[in-house]
């Protein structure tokens, strides 16, 4: 179909874009900007009067549970989710039941979702069988089948010398390995921050070395093999420091943070909210506020949802038996504006953090920018409108979010991918 998005405030981050224009899109993809090409007749026009026409956004964290975990949310519910949430690329994360170690999961997690014909996946395999840490996964194969970089999702290797292995591994290929810094030995037993309110509210610590003391190691393993490494989730102001030293050092390595620790601590844990109980633990303010810092003036290279959704029994419990992890794929794009707006972060420059940037990260060339010939992958929002966060509204079968009740900037009018409208009519 062609289409003409008129009028709208065009914001390309990749190629430094922010004007008034139109943008016209035929056989999937974007042809053309302010004119339209010889003989291009819009099928279907889009009136972007007062609304921001950007690349649709990229998560580069977003469990969609399947398979194995159908009973929290499947594939058909998320996909509905990222596109009400304008998020037309996923990184999907290896633990699923069973891990994405063989070929032939991959496979069939990316064919049913293109089935689907909603957003596109992109699946981050397991690093090692099973998430276990003993054996290293086929990783050329796995590659093959559809896999962007491997992971160990939220399970650490307590082995380093398998994790030097798979290193070496992936470094010989030059696969992207990400890992999530979380020692298991001083992580294990832990709920919370420890911090004051943890103690105050009788929860096991995690203190913030178990972040910093599993990604000095993964970074000395990465600089020694060569590794492409990526940090995921960073929670504290230390980790970030350990980063900033290596990149000081010569090493490229890039990080993530998910909305959940951009916008909350520890103290948001309030009487015990099983919705802040995540993977890493919300950290103290001064943490907080070190990582909004951080992804403004991009040593942080990508923000994330980190979609998580549970069921209702998995939060309707004692802080402590309570599952991890809180939905976010329909609210990436609002706390991104909440976090610009409260920061002072010009837009052109937050929109990049979940858009050019997170492209990088995940390798993919033909999405998160605009450039005529780019896959027509589109969001379009209206930056005046909010987004109210209720069980009623929420797309995703996970309801568990530390932002319910609230209203938030920013309201997605129309998601398009490959140039055809699949939200908002």
């Amino acid at each position: 179909m062609k289409i003409r998005i008129a009028n709208g405030r065009v914001i390309d981050p990749a190629n430094q874009t922010d004007a008034v224009t139109d943008l016209f899109i035929a056989g999937g993809r974007i042809v053309a900007h302010g004119t339209a090409p010889d003989g291009f007749q819009a099928e279907r026009s889009i009136d972007a009067s007062g609304l921001v026409v950007c690349p649709g956004l990229i998560d580069v964290a977003a469990r969609l549970r399947e398979p194995g975990f159908e009973y929290r949310a499947t594939l058909e519910s998320e996909m509905e989710a990222a596109m009400a949430g304008g998020v037309t690329s996923l990184a999907i994360p290896p633990d699923t039941d069973p891990a994405l170690d063989e070929p032939g999961l991959v496979e069939m997690l990316c064919y049913r979702a293109k089935k689907l014909n909603r957003a596109h996946i992109y699946p981050v395999g397991a690093l090692t069988i099973g998430l276990k840490g003993e054996r290293l996964s086929e990783m050329a194969e796995l590659v093959e089948a559809g896999c962007v970089a491997f992971s160990q999702a939220n399970v650490p290797i307590v082995d380093n010398a398998v994790l030097l292995r798979a290193l070496q591994y992936a470094a010989t290929f030059d696969f992207r390995v990400w890992l999530q810094p979380l020692a298991p030995f001083l992580s294990r037993g832990g709920f919370a921050h420890d911090g004051e309110y943890a103690a105050r509210l009788g929860l096991p610590g995690i203190p913030v070395a178990a972040e910093t003391v599993a990604l000095y190691t993964y970074l000395q393993l990465a600089q020694a093999t060569g590794a492409r490494l990526h940090i995921t989730r960073l929670s504290s102001a230390a980790g970030l420091r350990l980063i900033e030293q290596a990149r000081a050092d010569g090493m490229d390595v890039t990080c993530d943070v998910s909305i959940n620790h951009l916008h909350l601590c520890d103290r948001d844990i309030g009487h015990f909210d099983a919705n802040c109980h995540l993977v890493p633990p919300l950290r103290d303010a001064r943490d907080r506020d070190a990582l909004r810092t951080a992804l403004a003036d991009g040593r942080i290279n990508a923000l994330c949802s980190d979609h998580t959704p549970v069921d209702d029994d998995g939060k309707q419990t004692p802080f402590s038996e309570s599952e991890t992890g809180a939905t976010g794929l329909e609210l990436l794009l609002p706390l991104t504006l909440k976090w610009a707006r409260e920061t002072g972060t010009a837009l052109p420059a937050a929109l990049s953090r979940v858009t050019a940037d997170a492209a990088k990260i995940v390798g993919i060339t033909k999405a998160g920018h605009l450039a005529p010939g780019a896959r027509a992958d589109i969001c379009v929002f209206d930056p005046a409108a909010s987004t109210p966060v209720s069980r009623q509204t929420l797309k995703s079968q996970g309801k568990n979010t530390p932002f319910l009740g609230q209203e938030l900037p920013g309201r997605v009018v129309h998601t398009l991918v490959e140039g055809q409208v699949m939200y908002g009519g």
